[in-house]
């Protein structure tokens, strides 16, 4: 597919061109229609376009807003099919198999999109053809709009050879060699052409002809699910959406039963008359298939929008997707509801995240790892399950590492019966600490596969201590006595509760 539009703010009587800077000149990079009857063509310097044209109008070009505008158009055509992708510079590709037939068939679909492309202020040009470079050709060189099935090569055969957008010396020596038509290029040899004009542009020629296919890579991956309503007029009431919703929800989980699966990510998509395209994206953190639950979660999605959901001119289609699902066995609860109150936490969760962000509701998960500063990190709370579990101390044992930890550790003043013993007392934070009681050591080495730095740091050995008045500390010794420092440091480093 092909569209281009005018950019606003050009004086409607005189012709436009887009220039950019190349090599200290300025020359044409697009131009509308009447520039093009005037006989100026893209790459034309700006100087020998204004002498044909005195009164031309001429604007910077600029290209991040042009690909900014060629994916918000990608967006708004994932209404006729999910698959779309970018068809640079100025085209889009759509991959329409399986669906023709929601619009009448192919040609009722492309009249459609082309409608669709006219009210939005473009002018373009489309062709369906069984590949996405028979398809390129056509709308870009040829005139056939649809073709039958099978029929790509009959339809390309008569285009130009300027159909290959080949570079400028191998289309001259194309027709120079009297090889004016793709049909004539693909009479001759292939090992012949491939020898005098390169792989890429014979390749190219097979594609077009349509004997090999390439398939559209779409900007955005297929859900597990979809189901969606269109609309004949456009629907205006956004108080109603949840009405349109419900069913949609309902639809969708019915399918997913089905499969025996649930959802884990969700998209509804309100596709505007005026091309905006609005996505509310929320997530649950575990399978399901509640209707209801899932409308809370947009409900609360919708009302935390800094920019509200505004129907504008009214939407034309309204889509909920599944983005990924996974097994949902169905279970039975026992007779002490532990499955419905891990079901509450859970849906709990998902009601905070809707409301302030998936990043902001955070929990714990262990790390397998004997390293304390990598045992434990912070999650999104929606997120799966860690697999390693915290470690259990035995029965009636005090836990092996504290509940805080110091970052950096803390230094501390110490002294010890024995230089590679325990300290019998130690000072932190100008008090003196009398230790009762004392366990260790525990040689902690760094994991020197992820941290190459702290392969080199001296040898820690660490100490769980009780004071007289039953305070625990976790403190280490870092290096050696005489075989890596004749004066260890000491450290506090966590502080049990």
């Amino acid at each position: 597919m092909k569209a281009r539009g005018k950019q606003p703010g050009a004086l409607d009587d005189a012709p436009l061109v887009l220039v950019r800077k190349e090599r200290s000149a300025l020359r044409i990079d697009a131009l509308d229609k009447k520039a093009l009857g005037l006989g100026l063509r893209p790459g034309m310097t700006l100087a020998d376009a204004r002498a044909r044209a005195p009164t031309l109008a001429v604007e910077q070009a600029d290209p991040a807003a042009d690909e900014a505008l060629m994916f918000r158009l990608a967006a708004f055509c994932e209404q006729f099919t999910p698959l779309v992708a970018l068809d640079p510079p100025c085209g889009l590709m759509l991959d329409v198999t399986g669906c023709a037939h929601l619009f009448g068939g192919e040609a009722p679909m492309r009249a459609c999109v082309l409608q669709t492309m006219t009210r939005l202020a473009f002018t373009g040009r489309a062709a369906v053809a069984g590949t996405p470079d028979a398809a390129r050709a056509l709308a870009r060189f040829g005139e056939a709009a649809v073709v039958p099935p099978g029929a790509d090569e009959a339809f390309t055969r008569p285009l130009s050879v300027i159909a290959l957008e080949a570079e400028r010396e191998i289309s001259v020596a194309l027709t120079r060699a009297g090889l004016t038509t793709l049909g004539a290029l693909a009479d001759r040899a292939p090992a012949a052409l491939t020898a005098r004009f390169g792989a890429p542009t014979i390749r190219r020629l097979t594609r077009i002809l349509g004997r090999e296919d390439a398939r559209v890579t779409p900007l955005r991956a297929l859900p597990d699910c979809m189901v969606e309503r269109r609309f004949a007029e456009p629907f205006l009431d956004l108080a109603a959406i949840e009405a349109v919703l419900r069913p949609l929800i309902g639809e969708a989980m019915g399918i997913l039963e089905k499969r025996g699966q649930g959802g884990r990510a969700f998209e509804a998509r309100f596709f505007r008359t005026d091309g905006v395209v609005r996505a509310l994206h929320f997530e649950t953190g575990a399978p399901s298939r509640d209707v209801e639950a899932l409308l809370r979660l947009f409900r609360l999605k919708a009302d935390a929008l800094a920019d509200p959901l505004d129907p504008g001119f009214g939407f034309d289609v309204i889509r909920f997707c599944v983005l990924r699902a996974e097994v949902l066995a169905q279970s039975q609860l026992g007779f002490e509801r532990r499955d419905a109150q891990e079901s509450e936490f859970a849906d709990l969760i998902d009601r905070l995240a809707a409301r302030f962000g998936r990043e902001r509701v955070l929990r714990f998960t262990a790390h397998d790892t004997h390293d304390p500063r990598r045992a434990a990190s912070y999650i999104s709370a929606a997120a799966p399950a860690a697999s390693s579990s915290w470690p259990k101390p035995e029965e009636g044992e005090p836990p092996l590492r504290p509940l805080f930890l110091f970052e950096p550790p803390q230094p501390i003043e110490t002294m010890a019966q024995t230089p590679d013993g325990p300290p019998a007392s130690f000072k932190w934070r100008r008090v003196r600490r009398i230790v009762a009681r004392a366990e260790g050591p525990e040689r902690i080495a760094p994991e020197w596969w992820r941290d190459a730095a702290g392969a080199q740091r001296p040898t820690r050995d660490y100490y769980r201590l009780e004071d007289r008045e039953g305070r625990r500390f976790w403190v280490f010794r870092e290096g050696l006595y005489e075989s890596e420092t004749a004066d260890p440091r000491w450290f506090l480093h966590g502080l049990f509760a």
